[in-house]
């Protein structure tokens, strides 16, 4: 997959002529921008970011030292009432004992047309909230006052951060950007990797200019007349800075089976790979993933705790006794764990409460509770190392920086490859992991600080077997059997709708979603034993399951389960398709026809096989006295297909639908 594509040379020239010719300034609505009906380079938008600039310097605070000081405004245009949710307005900002940041909104204003003037509406304190997110992460948010169609909205906010950090630059989201601006004001003694990624990239300038910061000290002196000295003190350094301009970028335009879309949005990064202060050592954070792992496993949160074991030997010895295979080892440790912590709902690859604490308590963080299961499979004699991870929610991990990751799962390695693991969750087994986790490749640590990517995309299918025999009556009446079996990803799935509900609850839903049917006799095999496929049997009745018109039946035979629209509609797609993990469907189904009726009409069979082993499709039918057959495939083989491949998926899927939504007709004799 391309994820990064460069724009011509010619492209990028009138990019930046343009941006350089347009100046913005808060407050300085024009009558034009609120007049304007729609969006001139998309109708279909609901509203437009008019002009964003950002600027983020790290600077020197006589308090504090070097801190980052973030300063953002922002003009918005609402087209149409869908856009009215844009008058709501949010900064996430860290607020915990070890990172407290401070958030700040101003100069916020809502623009009108009210008698041929400009009406301005200010926002006031009553339109300020906070919110807490989580242990570390709070939001300040605002709604913008006397929001309508036609609409501007203005607003202002800065970041104060006590650390280095510079926040991630979109330039693109869910509506048009007509201009945006973002500058980064580094001083010498810092090296930050700048990473863009998007099928857009901003034109870029660069300069270095010198800086100094002033030290005004004072300094008594004893003796029998106590005096004051003042003194000033002067350094000069290099501040190397950046500005990126953005004009005319399009919406981001979500499809469907697409992971994350803002893996794809044209944005900017900057990761501190290293320091340099005068007259102290050089030091890498993040110049490379060598480095980036080296300094997440010497954190007190993650390289110790795997060391620590004296809280649960005990406890492993006697579940450990007779236990002699690997695959027996891994089972266990990974139901011992299971069973006797719980997560708390927090990522995050540093342990919260640490191993011990959370292992006592019975509840932790996800690093809480697999690197604790790591340290269990490695005193047990297994070869286990910790896979740092990027969720799903979280974005791919595309570049060395040590924010990529929010997560971590356990890798034990066997003569057969390695078998992944996560005890967070209560259906998980050995390779196949929770949903969130399944996010393109992770990058496993050693002892020895070296690492290696490892794939994380399932390679093996998931099947979902479908027997169904039902028998139709002259009136269009449907009764019949279904026995589904679920295998490996789609039992975990199953398993995780069913927990928590009545089974009336459930029903009520499995009933509404197969087209109103009424289900009977309904029965679950395997639920407990994860180990093993989910089967779910019931019998069904339904009356709007086939159309009885001018004495014919007109029946889609594989009733509910048919595929009714192709997901694929796009003209041509720029995304790679994310089917989480590959599948295989598979139906059996008898069909008992009606005394007195024939079949006039029967579907062809079809079979269609995509290039390169991506997919297969096998639709049969056949009919034997009053009795049909109908045999269906449906099988992708790879979790990713590529944008590259869209337009034969695309064609694979209209053929599927086209097949499977044909109808039987059967006539009277």
């Amino acid at each position: 997959m391309k994820i990064i594509k460069l724009f011509s040379l010619t492209v990028l020239l009138l990019i930046a002529s343009k941006a350089m010719s347009q100046e913005f300034k808060l407050g300085k609505v024009s009558i034009a921008e609120l007049e304007q009906k729609s969006h001139p380079k998309d109708s279909a938008a609901t509203a437009a970011i008019l002009y964003k600039k950002g600027t983020a310097r790290i600077e020197y605070d006589v308090n504090d030292g070097f801190v980052t000081v973030t300063d953002v405004e922002t003009r918005i245009k609402i087209y149409k009432k869908e856009g009215l949710d844009w008058a709501n307005q949010d900064v996430w900002f860290y607020n915990y004992s070890g990172l407290r940041e401070k958030v700040s909104f101003s100069d916020a204003v809502t623009y009108n047309i009210v008698g041929g003037k400009i009406e301005k509406t200010k926002l006031k304190s009553d339109g300020v909230f906070e919110e807490v997110l989580n242990k570390y992460k709070s939001l300040k948010k605002i709604t913008m006052p006397n929001v309508k169609e036609g609409s501007v909205i203005e607003f202002k906010y800065s970041i104060k951060c006590p650390q280095e950090i510079i926040r991630d630059w979109d330039f693109q989201t869910s509506i048009p950007v007509n201009y945006s601006e973002f500058s980064t004001f580094i001083p010498e003694y810092y090296t930050f990797s700048p990473r863009q990624k998007g099928y857009f990239f901003p034109k870029a300038t660069t300069a270095r200019v010198a800086k100094s910061i002033t030290f005004n000290s004072k300094e008594r002196s004893g003796g029998r007349v106590t005096s004051t000295n003042f003194s000033t003190d002067y350094l000069t350094y290099m501040e190397d800075q950046v500005t990126y301009k953005a004009v005319d970028f399009p919406a981001m335009k979500d499809e469907a089976y697409v992971n994350n879309i803002d893996n794809y949005t044209s944005s900017v990064a900057h990761e501190l790979s290293m320091t340099k202060f005068p007259n102290q050592v050089l030091k890498e954070y993040s110049a490379d993933w060598a480095s980036v792992v080296r300094t997440i496993y010497d954190y007190d949160d993650f390289g110790p705790e795997l060391n620590k074991t004296g809280y649960f030997e005990d406890d492993l010895k006697k579940i450990l006794s007779g236990i002699n295979t690997p695959e027996e080892k891994i089972l266990v440790i990974l139901n011992h764990v299971k069973s006797n912590v719980k997560w708390n709902k927090y990522y995050g690859y540093g342990c919260d409460n640490g191993v011990k604490k959370a292992y006592k308590e019975k509840t932790g963080n996800i690093a809480d509770i697999n690197l604790m299961l790591t340290a269990m499979l490695r005193y047990s004699g297994l070869t286990a190392n910790p896979v740092l991870v990027s969720t799903r929610s979280n974005g791919i991990a595309l570049f060395p920086n040590r924010t990529a990751f929010n997560y971590v799962i356990a890798a034990v390695e066997t003569p057969n490859g390695y078998v992944l693991l996560d005890a967070s969750e209560k259906f998980t087994v050995p390779n196949v992991l929770p949903l969130r986790v399944l996010n393109w490749s992770g990058r496993l640590i050693r002892k020895d600080g070296s690492s290696e990517e490892i794939n994380l995309m399932p390679e093996k299918t998931s099947v979902d077997n479908v027997f169904m025999n039902y028998s139709i009556d002259s009136a269009g009446k449907v009764t019949g059997k279904t026995r589904r079996q679920y295998m490996d990803y789609n039992a975990m799935i199953t398993r995780g709708n069913i927990e928590g509900l009545k089974e009336e609850e459930y029903l009520e839903k499995l009933e509404n979603k197969n087209k109103k049917i009424e289900i009977s006799d309904y029965s679950k095999t395997n639920e407990k034993d994860i180990l093993l496929p989910i089967i779910e049997t019931y019998s069904f009745t339904g009356n709007d399951l086939c159309e009885v018109i001018g004495g014919k039946i007109y029946l889609n035979p594989m009733l509910f389960f048919a595929t009714n629209n192709n997901p694929f509609k796009q003209e041509s797609r720029e995304y790679p398709v994310d089917f989480s993990f590959p599948f295989t469907d598979k139906y059996s189904i008898n069909i008992e026809i009606p005394e007195g009726f024939v079949v006039e009409t029967l579907p062809a069979p079809a079979a269609v096989t995509m290039e390169d082993n991506l997919g297969v499709f096998k639709f049969n039918i056949a009919a034997n006295d009053n009795k049909l057959q109908l045999s269906i495939l449906h099988q992708i083989n790879e979790a990713i297909v590529s944008a590259e491949k869209y337009e034969m998926l695309k064609e694979y899927y209209k053929t599927m639908v086209e097949k499977e939504t044909e109808k039987i007709v059967l006539k009277r004799i």
